[in-house]
């Protein structure tokens, strides 16, 4: 027992020393170490305020996008011809009048080589013809083309994707006439929250050797940044702690004539096992700095960039707001949102052409809760990991998105990812409950099966088709798209049975009884337990209309006493009379 207690208390205080030690590394090194531990226990948190912050949305999602995407039938199998019979069958089948009007290639449409200039281009031999031909060829149908790329070295299927090269990627969409991107997370290389110590700042037009040396002595910071001495370094001084969002410093200068100038960075070098990362905000303009790995022998080290200044003075802010793998997540998907909306507006000055907005899509699986920003960085974005065909997943999803309605909103919407109906072995009740709950939860609706298989020989839809049917219906599809956009709201869950009600644009109110269990159930009603939701704002009236949208029927009641299926829904159209 002694024994086990001397070498307890002997790890113990080994661990306090590597704190300590740690804590004084960090602190040295011009860190704060107590917002450097924000990254360990607070990793799931947003710590950057993103409230005052304008949403990304500009008029060109007002409803939940709706569509057809290639990967839950076709995974890594897609090639030209495959995608324009697709195309010919959403039309055909009436798909694209009831509003799917996007066809989506998911991964493995592009090549596994980037071309001469370094821009991504079709699979030399499945999209023979090219993208930018296939989609002119898509769009003269009527419909518009999505495509697909990756937050990260590789996309999931281990293609060439777009980080560091958003802006490029960006302008090769816009330039294609993409109007839709679904922007996936594999590969993904987290922003560091540390900065290295900043020992000056030094303005140069290029070409020209005289330049302009603005120094720790001359900063004005926030937060805990300040000047720190480090003797090692020329100076003896440099701005420090601006890491894990602890800090900014605001640095200014006045040039004679405004132009674009070099701007380097002169930095402290240390033994970094990662890229570090800086932000320098420069009148108001942002711009990425990446530090590479610290194994130089040098005391500093030197990174540059080209900035355009104004005539007269400048402001320069310096900060690192990464704290949490959060943070980094929101500012890596806002990096392609701003490349997007900058491609298209440069596209249409350039051809003298209408923009084409680019729907962005922000497929980050959930991991970083962008319930919480992907307002301010795109149109939608995904609640979960990828739904398969089967009940399992889809109760699942539902489960977890249900819960998020309140982060939605015109042009912002919650993504539970990808139709499945018509996919593997859901039942009708199945099919119908999962395209109503979507509906309910005002979620984009992209299908995911083979809708040339909702066409006969003659190339004419099969109108008994129970998918195409549960697709096509109008009441459903109005639900989804209505002009409020406000996402259901789960009003109980009892018995297995949940209880969920959204508002519409004319005063109605949806509803929707749902039966997630594998056994019969009874559910009972009282309409007028809508009024009492301030969410929902219904009418105070004593009698009510309710329209079943799947079956048609209309009736005036006051309570609900109907008896649901397993796994299958009722759903109402319900106003005062």
């Amino acid at each position: 027992m002694i024994k086990f207690l001397i070498v307890l208390l002997t790890i113990v205080c080994l661990l306090i020393v590597a704190f300590v030690a740690w804590f004084m590394v960090l602190k040295t090194n011009g860190h704060c170490p107590l917002c450097a531990m924000k990254r360990v226990f607070r990793a799931r948190t947003l710590t950057i305020n993103v409230d005052e912050l304008p949403d990304y949305d500009e008029g060109m999602a007002l409803t939940p996008p709706m569509g057809w995407s290639s990967w839950n039938t076709f995974r890594n199998h897609i090639d030209q011809e495959l995608i324009e019979g697709i195309a010919d069958a959403l039309v055909s089948s009436g798909l694209a009048d009831a509003g799917y009007q996007y066809v989506n290639l998911d991964d493995c449409w592009q090549s596994s080589m980037r071309d001469a200039d370094g821009k991504l281009q079709g699979d030399l031999r499945t999209f023979s013809d090219g993208i930018p031909t296939l989609i002119k060829r898509i769009n003269a149908k009527g419909l518009k083309v999505g495509l697909y790329s990756s937050n990260g070295t590789l996309t999931c299927e281990d293609m060439p994707a777009s980080l560091g090269n958003e802006l490029l990627d960006a302008r090769t969409f816009a330039s294609w006439g993409c109007e839709f991107l679904k922007y996936d997370f594999c590969h993904h290389h987290s922003l560091s929250t540390s900065c290295p110590p900043i020992e000056m700042l030094e303005l140069n037009k290029e070409g020209v050797n005289d330049f302009i040396k603005l120094t720790p002595d001359r900063a004005e910071y926030t937060g805990r940044a300040k000047t720190i001495q480090m003797k090692d370094l020329p100076t003896g001084q440099a701005i420090g702690f601006i890491s894990h969002g602890s800090g900014t410093a605001t640095l200014k200068a006045t040039v004679p004539t405004g132009g674009e100038y070099v701007l380097t960075i002169v930095y402290a070098k240390d033994l970094s096992l990662k890229p570090q990362y800086l932000q320098v905000i420069v009148n108001g303009e942002l711009h990425e700095v990446s530090f590479p790995k610290g194994v130089g022998f040098s005391d500093n080290g030197r990174v540059q960039l080209k900035v355009k200044l104004n005539d007269g003075q400048n402001t320069f802010v310096l900060q690192n707001p990464v704290a949490t793998f959060v943070d980094s997540s929101f500012i890596e998907y806002q990096r392609m949102g701003k490349a997007l909306k900058q491609a298209t507006k440069e596209w249409a000055q350039f051809t003298g052409q209408e923009e084409k907005p680019i729907v962005y899509s922000i497929c980050e699986w959930g991991h970083a809760k962008p319930w919480l920003w992907g307002a301010k960085a795109g149109n939608m974005w995904r609640t979960t990991h990828d739904i398969f065909a089967n009940w399992k997943s889809i109760n699942l999803i539902y489960n977890h998105s249900i819960k998020k309605y309140a982060a939605a909103r015109i042009g912002a919407y919650n993504d539970p990812d990808m139709l499945e109906v018509g996919n593997g072995k859901l039942t009708e009740d199945e099919n119908i409950a999962h395209f109503s709950l979507w509906c309910m939860m005002a979620a984009p609706l992209m299908l995911g099966n083979d809708v040339r298989k909702l066409l006969d020989g003659n190339g004419n839809p099969v109108t008994n088709n129970s998918t195409l049917k549960i697709l096509t219906n109008k009441q459903l599809i109005a639900i989804d798209q209505d002009a409020l956009c406000k996402p259901a709201k789960r009003l109980s869950t009892a018995g297995g049975v949940d209880i969920l009600a959204r508002p519409l644009s004319n005063g109605d109110v949806a509803l929707c009884l749902f039966n997630k269990k594998g056994s019969n159930r009874n559910a009972r009603f009282d309409l007028n337990e809508l009024k009492k939701d301030e969410y929902l704002n219904f009418a105070n009236v004593d009698s009510f209309e309710i329209h079943d949208l799947w079956t048609d029927e209309r009736t005036v009641t006051s309570n609900l006493n109907i008896a649901l299926p397993k796994h299958s829904v009722k759903v109402y159209r319900v106003k005062s009379v």
